[in-house]
Formats: C-alpha cells, sequence, structure tokens
C-alpha cells in the first residue's frame, strides 16, 4: 500500500537533505565567500543604490537630498549635451567595422605557417594588454600639433603643408580618436578571429578546391559564412565597449573643443563629479545601460536567422 506523504513531511525533509548537503560542502562556500561578499556589496548593493539616486536630486556636498521622482529622467530628453554626447558615442562606432576588418586581415595573414609567426602574434597583441592610459598619453604626443610625430612625418613626405593640431581641431579630433581606437583593438580582434579561424575544419577547403573554387571564392564562400558567429561576437561587444568609452576621451580630449568627443560616459563623469549632480549622473548610467541593452536585443532579433548558435 503506497504511503501518502504530507506537504510539511516533503519540506522538512528537503530541509534536512539541504542542510546535509550545506555540511557537507561548507568549505567550498567558504571559499566561495569572499567573492559572493565582494559581488553583494560592489555590484548588487552599488546597482540598487545608485537606482535610488537617480530619483533624488543628489549633490553630496549638500544634507538636503530631495526625492524627485522621474525628474532625472525626463530631465535627459532636454539636455542638448546629453544629446550631443549620444551622437558623438554613435559616431564612434563608426570604427567598429575598421576595426573588425583589420583585426580579420591580421589573422588570416597570421593564420598561415611563416617563420616568426608567434613573435608576429604578440606584436599585434601588444596594443591590447598595454594600459589605455599609457596609450592615450603616447597618442596624444604623437598628435601633438607643433612636436608630434604625425605631424613631423607627414610635413616630410609633403602630405600636408602646415602642421595640424589634431586634438584642438573640432573637425580631427574625433577621427584621429578613432583611428587610436582601431589600432587598440585590432589585436584583440585579431586574437579572437584566430581561435575563429582554427575552428573551422581544414575538410571544407578541400572540398572548396575539389570544387574548383579559388582563394578569393574560399574567402567570400566558406571563410566569411563560417565565422559569422565570432563576428556577432565582436560587433555586439565592441559596441558595448564603445558605449562606454572614456579613458582616452579623459586623457586626450577632455571632451574636446565644441564638447565634439564628449562620450555619454564622459559626460556621465562630467556630473557625477565635476558638477556632484549625483541623481542625474545616476539616471544618466541607467539611461546608458537601456541603450545596451534594447540594442544588443535588436542585434540578436535581427541576426538571429543568420547566426548558428
Amino acid at each position: 500500500m503506497a504511503v501518502i506523504e504530507s506537504p510539511l513531511f516533503k519540506a522538512q525533509s528537503g530541509l534536512r537533505q539541504g542542510w546535509r548537503r550545506l555540511r557537507k560542502n561548507w568549505t567550498a562556500y567558504l571559499f566561495l565567500a569572499p567573492g559572493l561578499l565582494h559581488f553583494f556589496v560592489f555590484t548588487l548593493f552599488a546597482v540598487i543604490f545608485a537606482f535610488y539616486l537617480s530619483f533624488h536630486k543628489w549633490n553630496i556636498l549638500e544634507p538636503d537630498k530631495p526625492f524627485v521622482g522621474l525628474a532625472n529622467y525626463f530631465r535627459l530628453f532636454g539636455d542638448e549635451r546629453f544629446h550631443q554626447s549620444v551622437g558623438n558615442t554613435l559616431l564612434f562606432m563608426l570604427g567598429i567595422p575598421l576595426t573588425m576588418a583589420l583585426g580579420l586581415g591580421i589573422a588570416l595573414l597570421l593564420n598561415i605557417k611563416i617563420r616568426g609567426q608567434a613573435i608576429y602574434r604578440t606584436l599585434f597583441y601588444l596594443p591590447v594588454i598595454t594600459p589605455l592610459v599609457v596609450s592615450s598619453i603616447i597618442w596624444k604626443w604623437i598628435y601633438q600639433g607643433d612636436y608630434g610625430l604625425l605631424n613631423y612625418y607627414l610635413l616630410k613626405l609633403g602630405l600636408i603643408n602646415q602642421k595640424l593640431l589634431w586634438l584642438s581641431d573640432p573637425d580631427l579630433a574625433l577621427p584621429a580618436l578613432i583611428f587610436m581606437g582601431v589600432w587598440a583593438g585590432a589585436g584583440g580582434h585579431m586574437i579572437i578571429y584566430l581561435a575563429g579561424l582554427q575552428a573551422i575544419p581544414e575538410e571544407i577547403y578541400d572540398s572548396a578546391k575539389v570544387d574548383g573554387a579559388n582563394g578569393w571564392q574560399r574567402l567570400i564562400h566558406v571563410t566569411i559564412p563560417l565565422l559569422s558567429p565570432t563576428t556577432f561576437f565582436l560587433f555586439i561587444t565592441s559596441v558595448i565597449a564603445t558605449f562606454q568609452i572614456f579613458t582616452q576621451i579623459y586623457i586626450m580630449t577632455s571632451g574636446g573643443p565644441l564638447n565634439r568627443t564628449a562620450t555619454i560616459g564622459y559626460y556621465l563623469y562630467e556630473k557625477a563629479f565635476r558638477h556632484l549632480d549625483m541623481g542625474y549622473a545616476t539616471a544618466m548610467a541607467f539611461a546608458l545601460f537601456a541603450m545596451i541593452f534594447v540594442f544588443t536585443l535588436l542585434q540578436m532579433k535581427f541576426t538571429r536567422g543568420d547566426i548558428e548558435y
């Protein structure tokens, strides 16, 4: 005869089993505790508190921090500087296809067995592991108008007839920063593309050769389609990184002439740490999160049919 167990008995049994597992694995939880504590304090609590700040007029120097509801979020719609920073951030994305194309080109070249292959890969990857602060200082010197290396060699080659103020000219500052971003990011794309290339079975290329496909046709009809998941991954991560761009703006241009290089991240920093308007800055941060989230969803929706997961 079957014994009918009551819900209370099942709950007590499950509790006992859980407690038994906890005692058995207590050392694992002990080792995980520092990481979990860091996550709860510096990530989860920080996000919740930032969300709370976004509904207040919060100046760290003023004792009164009134609740303003959605006023900080509505303020974004009328803020011309915020609109300009969004536009500047979107313009920075023009460098993403260039970075991906350069990374793929280098990966294709370094996927061939050549002498010193490891050295070449290391050299191309060096900009990625170089701290961005250091790279920004070096490039600021290269772009310097009076004694910078770029103007020196361009004048030597006769490509320009006068010195250009790369970081002070409103029309040149943004392209200069985009070019620096392409240099800094191509090595990272190269490594990811190399991994994707080496995952493609050699038999597919052999079959294409048997069918009479030349090198260009194999690239267009075999390599690029099979690299589509890698390309999708790099595109999404590059877009997210571009939305968060800050370091090179802060070091090289400080927003640039007429705020032509001020991105969302830089404008957010200005509001938070120069104007001490923490409530508005956190509202801007959540607006930035919403943009990244929506953009990622749209990309996944429109490319779902072309990507094999």
